[in-house]
């Protein structure tokens, strides 16, 4: 078993993200899994991601919070324990519209090297 501890969880750049930090909880530089990462998103008041696509899919998991993720000019709500599943290639654009800070797991196919 291998643990990352939060304490112990590295930021990393979350590129066209701003008002947020990432810290990567498993895959990549954080643990050995290989086949998926697990990043922890902190969007504070206002903060977000541009419209953007990955050739990746992605799954958000909403902790605490509340985040508007908006796809395809659609607005979608998403609070405590909701969540979604953006197919590779779809764009989409993040946004906390609150003034609390949000609290967002990111669940992605691991990079192929």
């Amino acid at each position: 078993m291998d643990v990352t501890r939060i304490a112990a969880a590295k930021k990393y750049d979350a590129a066209k993200h701003w008002d947020m930090t990432a810290l990567r909880l498993q895959g990549l530089e954080a643990s050995p899994t290989k086949k998926v990462t697990l990043g922890l998103s902190y969007f504070l008041p206002g903060g977000g991601a541009e419209k953007s696509s990955s050739p990746l899919e992605r799954v958000y998991v909403v902790v605490d919070g509340e985040v508007t993720v908006t796809v395809g000019g659609k607005d979608t709500i998403l609070g405590p324990l909701d969540s979604c599943h953006i197919p590779p290639g779809e764009e989409r654009a993040i946004v906390n519209k609150t003034n609390k800070v949000a609290t967002m797991l990111v669940v992605m196919p691991a990079p192929e090297k």
